[in-house]
């Protein structure tokens, strides 16, 4: 069994899609390749087949490898709650709410549960390509790591360090990446490859050879802007703009929420030619052009209520329903429609009832226990069907009378529906990746099943990659014969 590790200089520097195009490259080779990621940060979560949890991008990694995610691709998964606080899922389960300090105090004892997962997987794996979290520069988190070179020295993976020249100063984080690793840490990279380069590749020849003699390390490929990437499901939310997509006759309003989950249910739209996204950050209105105001999926629903109010939303909100417009509520978008939110157990922070924003009679209780399923039927109102997946803490109670909006395979509801028909609700992602969904919701479809949209992208990239990365040279690295 092969393996190498995806380092980077820093957050965001293209290490997810990387992985995700080298998965597909050596998948379509032939392999059996397995994507690893030991530590991820993320409320952009997905629901294995076995009824876990682990980031998307780990997700989407697994299917690039043409396989099913596992919670063995992703063992320790952070979803942030608060600014200091969050929620820790291993192999797939909740552990618990640990503040940043006492995360920090206890992540060392989980790299036994990290290795586990990784003797599993590699079991089953011709090639492992692992992504590190952050970067290794950041020493002051060495101790205890099990995100970049803790993990790397314990599983003696090689590394290769990305650097993203599309943002400044590439050969600063690589070189000063080197100064500040200790000399045991620096000789696990093997190698470094530049990400997201724009314009003459030539041009850039003295800075790539100038990184190469000051660190070390051999030189793997300089990566061009990739079109395909924006393509793929993006993980963080720092990706999101004002105007996701412009033109379009229908006019899609998203509220980004201080923790926002999710958000890929909106991938779909960015494509879609007759609807215009608008993800509208904090401080700005919701605007009154909109058709549909859709609240999306939160890792903290009662506080993003609050941070809901604080903009004035809810206030948006109620006008747009006044003037005759459309809201769906996602998931917590869902919870915050109805009359009241109760936390009883204290399972998002202090125990207390809250008011919902009252557009769907429907209560909600959060309880300890998380449904993790995938789910698919069809709408009640017209018989479309549905994909998608549940995440969520808390059961929703309508009242007695109120129509559902989706039924599920076994016969099941799920959702509510204002007795006008323009507010409604429900637990289900991924709603608008099918284009019979899309249809009926915005009255225009591209046709495409996202699905078919992402493994195309994966496809795309994973050419692009084979003609800018030395792949026998990082074969060689990963110890698997060219």
């Amino acid at each position: 069994m092969g393996a190498v590790m995806l380092q980077g200089t820093g957050s965001d520097v293209g290490k997810s899609v990387l992985v995700a195009g080298l998965c597909r490259l050596f998948a379509n080779r032939g392999l059996r390749v397995r994507p690893f990621k030991p530590q991820n940060m993320s409320n952009n979560a997905a629901v294995t087949f076995d009824g876990g949890e682990i980031g998307r991008a780990q997700a989407l990694q697994a299917i690039a490898c043409r396989t099913s995610p596992t919670v063995d691709m992703n063992p320790v998964l952070i979803k942030p709650s608060s600014d200091t606080g969050a929620q820790v899922v291993v192999h797939g389960r909740v552990l618990g709410n640990l503040r940043a300090g006492e995360y920090q105090q206890r992540k060392a004892t989980l790299l036994d549960a990290v290795l586990q997962s990784w003797a599993r997987l590699r079991a089953d794996a011709d090639l492992v390509i692992v992504e590190g979290a952050g970067s290794p520069a950041e020493i002051n988190l060495r101790r205890g790591d099990i995100a970049n070179m803790g993990f790397a020295r314990a599983a003696d993976v090689p590394v290769v360090l990305v650097g993203d020249i599309d943002r400044g100063g590439v050969i600063a984080s690589i070189v000063g990446t080197r100064a500040v690793l200790d000399d045991a840490d620096a000789a696990m990279i093997r190698g470094f490859l530049i990400n997201k380069f724009r314009g003459d590749p030539a041009l850039f020849a003295d800075g790539y050879a100038e990184i190469a003699r000051r660190s070390g390390w051999r030189g793997l490929g300089v990566v061009p802007w990739l079109a395909a990437a924006r393509r793929l499901p993006a993980e963080d939310a720092v990706v999101l703009d004002r105007a996701a997509r412009t033109g379009g006759e229908m006019v899609v309003a998203v509220p980004m929420l201080s923790r926002i989950a999710n958000f890929d249910d909106f991938d779909p739209l960015l494509h879609e030619p007759g609807v215009r996204l608008l993800m509208v950050p904090p401080g700005e209105t919701l605007p009154v052009e909109a058709d549909l105001i859709v609240i999306p999926g939160t890792k903290a629903t009662i506080a993003d209520l609050a941070f809901l109010r604080a903009q004035g939303w809810d206030i948006d909100i109620a006008s747009h329903v006044r003037r005759g417009g459309r809201v769906l509520g996602i998931c917590g978008g869902y919870q915050m429609l109805g009359e009241t939110i109760a936390d009883p157990d204290g399972v998002e922070g202090p125990a207390e009832t809250v008011r919902g924003l009252g557009h769907l009679p429907v209560t909600t209780t959060l309880t300890g226990d998380k449904r993790l399923t995938e789910v698919g039927g069809t709408s009640i109102a017209d018989g479309v069907p549905f994909r998608g997946y549940e995440i969520h803490v808390g059961r929703s109670v309508r009242a007695s009378g109120t129509a559902s909006l989706l039924r599920f395979a076994d016969g099941s509801m799920d959702g509510a529906v204002s007795a006008d028909g323009r507010v409604a609700g429900c637990y289900v992602h991924g709603l608008f990746d099918r284009p019979e969904q899309r249809a009926a919701w915005f009255g225009t479809s591209d046709g495409i099943d996202q699905a078919h949209r992402v493994d195309a992208a994966l496809d795309e990239l994973a050419g692009e990659l084979a003609s800018h990365v030395d792949i026998d040279a990082l074969l060689t690295i990963a110890g698997v014969a060219a």
